[in-house]
């Protein structure tokens, strides 16, 4: 219970902190993307490997979902001007037949919960409609990120929906779905910052990076790509192959949180996916 309402209070902090951030409207509180892919990611759920029939399952609703226009109708709501439908989760019980979602709510517009413990985004309703295709009763198991693919693989939950980006080191912990988005990994910078206004490329986005200090700190969600992209992993050869960048990475459980940081001058930028970039960014600045 003191989990649940701990959760609940910081999200609700968050929301508040950005509603506060977008109030006063002037070019210092407001923040902008500098919409240009530095990196290439694919989308997709996890499971456990020894449950191949939930993932026959799964894909066979992702399948279905996008042939029908169900997908589209659910992404419309969040990157349109749709309205959210709100996503209630069961008490677990061993006794019942239930579908446990592993998710790290924070993460716009893929997973989110409000100030009454309602949970939405883009992951969850598909989470909702996979119960409901299965015949089975929804249990959203809410925790950090870097838990979400451990929680699978030691089938504390059946089935990581947290907006994954499928990684060879998480195929060696999970079986992956069938992709159903790609994203990429933007710079999120305050609305007055003019240096990436001549951007045209990643590299030119990395080129005015690289000659940054160790005393220039980026933000990004923790346990996610954005924090990789930061240090590196170009010595792992089961990882993205990033180089890397000669700053501070300053991690944060929530992206917005990194993006109020950056409102508050704590931190210079911040690293983060495209899709949720764009909704804090609409959030704060209203």
């Amino acid at each position: 219970m003191k989990k649940i309402i701990s959760i609940v209070l910081s999200v609700a902090m968050l929301l508040c902190a950005l509603a506060f951030v977008s109030c006063g409207k002037t070019e210092s509180s407001k923040v902008k993307v500098i919409d240009i892919a530095l990196s290439e990611e694919e989308y997709a759920f996890g499971v456990n490997s020894s449950d191949s029939e939930l993932l026959a399952k799964t894909n066979e609703y992702l399948a279905k979902i996008k042939a029908d226009g169900t997908f589209d109708a659910i992404c419309d709501k969040y990157f349109s001007d749709g309205t959210p439908t709100k996503v209630k989760s069961a008490t677990e019980d061993s006794s019942k037949d239930q579908l446990v979602v592993a998710t790290s709510t924070g993460f716009e517009p893929f997973e989110m919960v409000d100030g009454n413990g309602e949970y939405y985004g883009i992951d969850l309703e598909i989470a909702a409609g996979l119960a409901k295709y299965l015949g089975k009763e929804l249990v959203i198991k809410d925790m950090k990120f870097e838990a979400v693919v451990t929680s699978v693989q030691q089938g504390i939950c059946d089935i990581a929906m947290a907006g994954l980006t499928v990684t060879p080191s998480r195929k060696e912990q999970v079986t992956f779905s069938d992709t159903y988005y790609n994203a990429s990994q933007v710079l999120m910078v305050p609305a007055d910052n003019t240096e990436f206004d001549n951007c045209k490329t990643a590299e030119d986005v990395v080129a005015i990076l690289n000659k940054k200090t160790t005393a220039t700190k980026i933000g990004c969600q923790e346990g996610t790509t954005g924090g990789i992209y930061i240090t590196g992993d170009a010595d792992d050869p089961d990882g993205y192959g990033f180089p890397g960048l000669p700053v501070t990475k300053m991690a944060y459980d929530y992206a917005g949180l990194a993006v109020t940081a950056m409102i508050n001058v704590q931190i210079d930028y911040v690293i983060v996916d495209n899709a949720p970039a764009k909704s804090i960014a609409k959030a704060v600045n209203g």
